[in-house]
C-alpha cells in the first residue's frame, strides 16, 4: 500500500491492482463459504442418517428386550407348572408306596397267622 504525498493523515490510496486482489480475496472467500455451507450440508444429513440409524437400532433393541422378558415369563410359568405336577406327582407315588407298604405288612401277618 502507499501513501500518496499529499496525504499526512497516513490514509492509504488503493490502486487498481490493490483492489483487484481485494476482490480476488473476497471472491475466493465467498467459494469457501459456499463449499463450507455444502459440507455443513453434507454433514447435517450424515447426522440425520445417523438419527434415523439410532432411532431404528433403539425401536430394535425395545422389541427384542420384550420378547425376551415376555419369553422369561413363559419359562416361568413352565417351570411353575412343572414343579406343581412333579409335587402332584410325587405326592401320588409316596400314597402308592404307602399302601404298598401297608398291604405287605399285612400280607407278611396273614402268613404269619396260616
Amino acid at each position: 500500500m502507499t501513501e500518496t504525498p499529499g496525504n499526512e493523515s497516513g490514509r492509504v490510496r488503493w490502486t487498481d491492482e490493490m483492489l483487484d486482489k481485494l476482490t480476488s480475496n473476497v471472491s475466493e472467500l465467498r467459494e469457501s463459504v459456499s463449499e463450507l455451507r455444502e459440507s455443513v450440508s453434507e454433514v447435517k444429513d450424515s447426522v440425520d442418517g445417523v438419527r434415523i440409524t439410532t432411532q431404528g437400532l433403539l425401536q430394535l433393541a425395545l422389541q427384542q428386550q420384550q420378547e425376551n422378558e415376555a419369553r422369561k415369563a413363559e419359562i416361568a410359568e413352565a417351570n411353575r407348572k412343572y414343579e406343581e405336577e412333579k409335587q402332584e406327582s410325587d405326592r401320588r407315588f409316596y400314597t402308592l408306596l404307602d399302601e404298598v407298604r401297608y398291604l405287605n405288612r399285612r400280607g407278611d401277618r396273614n402268613n404269619g397267622e396260616s
